[in-house]
């Protein structure tokens, strides 16, 4: 039986995700919390070799191919999480939702083709809470000006971004109880209070 707290953590390109995980992982460090955490695209070995494919600027797949690659580092990651069945907690930085999100709303891929892959390769491992991290139009204009190194889903325009967080939000609608919304144009120690009182209340309701 898979026991682990799956947290993961979504939202578009430079809303906040990694500064917030790196938070909490330094909270669940100090507070001696077993834990691992990793990001998609990437994890294991093989999903970081993939996410080059995915990122490289020099590629231009069709939308199909980019699912499955998707799909395929998420499936190396699932074999890798058989061996952290005494952690405490999962982070992922994007996970299942992300998917949808990216590949469904923002692509146009079915729905119902994307949920049947993710239940092959996901199995029985359910997450138990995901944070959104939504952030205005001008903050992501902020944002992506200071990004040095740009990937390929990078170089998209703000309104395939904008189109992506709309579809974040159609999917917290259906189960709301499973998300917390973070607005990311709020002060980040403000949001990490948020994030670190609900991880808490995770917890204490596994005990």
């Amino acid at each position: 039986m898979f026991k682990p707290k799956i947290i993961t953590f979504e939202g578009i390109d430079g809303s906040g995700k990694t500064t917030h995980i790196n938070k909490v992982k330094k909270y669940l460090k100090n507070k001696k919390i077993k834990f691992v955490s990793f990001r998609e695209p990437g994890g294991s070995n093989n999903s970081e070799e993939i996410r080059k494919l995915i990122l490289n600027n020099k590629n231009n797949f069709n939308s199909f191919t980019d699912l499955l690659l998707y799909m395929a580092s998420r499936n190396e990651n699932m074999q890798m999480l058989n061996k952290y069945k005494k952690k405490r907690i999962i982070l992922i930085d994007r996970f299942i939702h992300s998917t949808i999100a990216y590949q469904h709303y923002g692509m146009g891929i079915k729905e119902n083709i994307i949920n049947i892959l993710n239940k092959l390769i996901v199995k029985e491992k359910k997450i138990s809470h995901t944070f959104l991290l939504l952030a205005s139009k001008e903050n992501l204009k902020k944002r992506f000006k200071i990004r040095k190194k740009l990937n390929r889903y990078d170089n998209f325009k703000l309104s395939f971004y904008e189109k992506i967080q709309n579809g974040y939000l159609k999917i917290t609608r259906k189960k709301s109880n499973k998300f917390t919304i973070i607005n990311s144009d709020n002060e980040i120690k403000m949001n990490n209070q948020i994030i670190i009182k609900k991880i808490n209340l995770i917890l204490k309701n596994d005990r």
